[in-house]
């Protein structure tokens, strides 16, 4: 299975990231699970590294939740225009991941990002304290996935 990686970083006081969501009360959906499990792994990767754990952001998650859904209806990967997040969603620092063709959200983090110098430093990025994700499967089955980090204003 092909599987791709993009990255972006936008500069104003800096920017960077990723989207996770918690999947609501009750049976989580696919996409739901592929996400919460992209977080976790994000995540635990964090705590390997002795960083802070993000935590979810309900403005990053749509952004990702966005994203994921035009990728894949797309079924191509690009980034989202970062700058306006940091006025909607209040944040001083903003990035992106994005991914497609990873079976899980474990693999999209361990075997995707973490092997990719500019995913990891987003991850592993110090000043991200938020973070949202999300994925969507295109027609084919096609896993698209958009992580968005972000640091709000003081």
């Amino acid at each position: 299975m092909l599987a791709r990686l993009g990255t972006a970083l936008f500069g104003l006081a800096l920017a960077t990231a990723v989207l996770v969501a918690p999947a609501p009360a009750g049976a989580a959906t696919a996409a739901q699970t592929y996400a919460a499990s992209a977080f976790a792994t994000t995540n635990k990767v964090r705590a390997n590294h002795d960083l802070k754990t993000l935590k979810a952001d309900d403005c990053l998650r749509k952004a990702a939740v966005r994203q994921a859904k035009v990728m894949a209806g797309k079924s191509t990967i690009f980034h989202q225009l970062l700058g306006p997040l940091l006025d909607g969603c209040t944040l001083l620092l903003v990035g992106e991941n994005v991914a497609y063709g990873y079976a899980t959200g474990k693999d999209v983090v361990r075997k995707g990002w973490m092997k990719s110098p500019g995913h990891r430093a987003n991850i592993l990025r110090k000043g991200y304290t938020r973070m949202g994700i999300a994925a969507r499967k295109s027609d084919d089955g096609t896993w698209y996935v958009a992580q968005v980090f972000g640091t709000p204003l003081p």
